[in-house]
């Protein structure tokens, strides 16, 4: 399937499926199964790109285990010269996982983040990331937070979407402009050419099948596109 995408055009990121696991054992075998895939891609000669969930790597049994694990894939990654995505969960694990990204972008610069625009505390999180140099994956959300932490309107996801959105394309370092609302990537892509953003300074990612006609779309007009593959 990661073949097809490429000689199409498309670039790829992997999702090794997983989350919230209940034992060491299995946050361990988590990291080793993304430590394969690593060495798979490379081999295969796809793009060396995946995606991970910190309570798949145990941060809900133990901080340091998770640590230990995610240290353990970033490694593997840095030998391969791969990027590694730490994507983000529900609200209460938001300043964890930006911690953890901070302690591994010091040592790798190939790990990055996502940014959820649902969150009220985005914007401040978006700024300290651009003035960090870490890469940012901006979606919209998809965890049912309380009012108390998040936008519940569409209107103001979608205006808080935009807003971070320009902002990453501006100043981010190649961020990763992420869902499949096409009027907002629409917007992204005026931003980038009204701003002389070139295609290879950012790129949209999409999850795979869905709405393959924009992601085909998008890439036959000159753009980056990376589908997340499961």
């Amino acid at each position: 399937a990661m073949d097809r995408l490429r000689r199409s055009g498309l670039h790829t990121t992997v999702d090794v499926l997983g989350e919230s696991v209940h034992s060491a054992e299995a946050a361990e075998e988590a990291a080793d199964r993304y430590r394969r895939t690593l060495e798979a891609l490379a081999t295969a000669g796809l793009d060396r790109n995946v995606s991970m969930k910190l309570s798949q790597m145990g941060l809900e049994i133990d901080p340091a285990l998770c640590r230990a694990n995610v240290q353990r894939v970033v490694e593997r990654a840095a030998a391969l010269g791969a990027f590694v995505r730490i994507d983000m969960e529900d609200h209460t694990t938001t300043d964890a996982t930006l911690d953890l990204v901070r302690a591994m972008h010091r040592t790798y610069a190939g790990v990055g983040v996502v940014i959820q625009a649902a969150l009220r505390r985005s914007a401040a999180d978006i700024e300290a990331l651009i003035g960090e140099r870490i890469r940012v994956r901006l979606c919209k959300g998809a965890y049912n937070e309380p009012e108390s932490v998040a936008f519940r309107e569409r209107a103001e996801v979608d205006r808080s979407y935009a807003e971070l959105m320009e902002r990453l394309l501006l100043r981010g370092v190649y961020p990763a402009i992420a869902g499949h609302d096409e009027r907002l990537l629409k917007r992204a892509a005026d931003i980038a050419r009204r701003n002389g953003i070139a295609p290879d300074r950012f790129e949209f990612q999409m999850l795979y099948g869905v709405r393959r006609d924009l992601q085909e779309r998008l890439a036959s007009d000159g753009w980056t596109v990376r589908v997340y593959v499961p």
